[in-house]
């Protein structure tokens, strides 16, 4: 596995592996379970994978935890070298913007000012940013991005769409610990008890999960299910709901789930952590 630490050395690389098959897995490090299903799928799938590890500026807003993000580097390349990934393109945010005046790109409209993009209005623009720039220097066949990011899932399937980019994107699915509750870098900052009030999350996607399957498919009912569940669990500490929504793939809202059509995203702060999770209806 090779140590990739600049853009020069990156196009160095990827040039040597000619026309064979090129998986990318973007990630931000303090890579967890979920990062490897990505892993695992992309090997699987393709001749070379090639992980990148950057904690993106763009991404962040004013407020949020740039400086304090998880970061575990030496863990992240052992764990990539034992899961048989060819390169890992680790850059500094110099050699990322190297310019004081960056092209920006703005997200849709629609997809990418509302749930996410309401509370984190530039996100959108910085994740898109810098996956683009990702895709134009690694030139993959097929990036992997998992499902628990839904937003960002559907927001960067468009882009493809829109541009006419020559690669496919691939929507993995969610990965819980044994508790249920989603992989996510950011799970390090829950303390115990912020940890237990957080499984109220996947208790509500399991209860909308068994009321579709009991053919429950209005919005209006599913709503009482899911803020019957989120008020009844105990509360251990501070918690509040940023959305609770169903909608179909532009992020529309819906009035009744179509199966194979409909997404149910929700977004909860525990203590200070904000924490995604959602269903693919």
């Amino acid at each position: 596995m090779q140590v990739l630490q600049s853009i020069e050395a990156l196009k160095a690389f990827r040039e040597n592996l000619g026309t064979q098959s090129v998986g990318l897995v973007p990630t931000m490090g303090a890579l967890h379970k979920g990062h490897v299903s990505l892993i695992h799928q992309s090997c699987a799938q393709n001749t070379h994978t090639i992980v990148s590890i950057f904690v993106n500026p763009t991404q962040f807003g004013a407020n949020e935890d740039l400086s304090t993000y998880p970061r575990t580097l030496e863990q992240d390349l052992a764990l990539c070298e034992s899961l048989g990934v060819s390169g890992v393109f680790v850059p500094s945010i110099e050699e990322m913007y190297p310019s004081a005046d960056e092209l920006m790109i703005l997200p849709p409209k629609m997809m990418g000012y509302v749930l996410e993009g309401f509370d984190r209005p530039t996100h959108f623009g910085g994740v898109l940013q810098v996956v683009l720039k990702l895709f134009m220097l690694v030139r993959p066949q097929k990036a992997y991005f998992g499902k628990k990011d839904a937003q960002q899932v559907l927001i960067v399937q468009k882009m493809l769409r829109d541009w006419h980019l020559p690669l496919e994107v691939v929507a993995c699915p969610i990965v819980r610990d044994d508790d249920g509750l989603a992989f996510s870098s950011r799970n390090v900052y829950l303390n115990p008890q912020e940890r237990a009030q957080a499984l109220c999350i996947p208790k509500t996607i399991q209860c909308i999960e068994s009321a579709i399957s009991q053919g429950v498919y209005e919005v209006q009912e599913l709503h009482k299910l899911v803020h019957k569940t989120l008020d009844s669990s105990k509360s251990l500490v501070p918690m509040h709901i940023f959305y609770a929504y169903f909608c179909d793939y532009n992020l529309a809202p819906i009035e009744k789930i179509c199966k194979g059509e409909s997404l149910f995203l929700l977004a909860v702060r525990v203590g200070k952590t904000r924490l995604l999770d959602n269903l693919w209806c």
